[in-house]
């Protein structure tokens, strides 16, 4: 059996650390970092006290489906009219035109 004090391994590994310190400091200042970042985005999203991005771009969405709601009613008129006239002709044209 080998005497500890005469393994080369441990002699070396007192010279190097097996734990490698970080410095508290610099991981709180970059989570401190990555946190006002978020917060920024957030507040840009949601908007402090004015409309933010999320509220127009709701109004945005409100108005587009009110557009696109009167736009089917008068696409399905259109679309009835052109039916309607199609089938007229195809009838006339049975009847007038042998």
């Amino acid at each position: 059996m080998m005497n500890r004090t005469d393994d080369t391994r441990t002699r070396e590994s007192t010279k190097h650390p097996l734990v490698v310190r970080v410095t508290d400091n610099d991981f709180q200042c970059e989570v401190l970092e990555k946190l006002a970042r978020l917060d920024a985005n957030m507040e840009m999203l949601v908007g402090g006290g004015q409309p933010g991005r999320i509220s127009l771009v709701e109004a945005r969405v409100g108005a587009l489906e009110k557009n696109d709601i009167r736009r089917s009613d008068y696409d399905r008129m259109a679309n009835a009219v052109m039916a309607t006239a199609i089938s007229v002709l195809i009838a006339l044209h049975d009847t007038r035109w042998k």
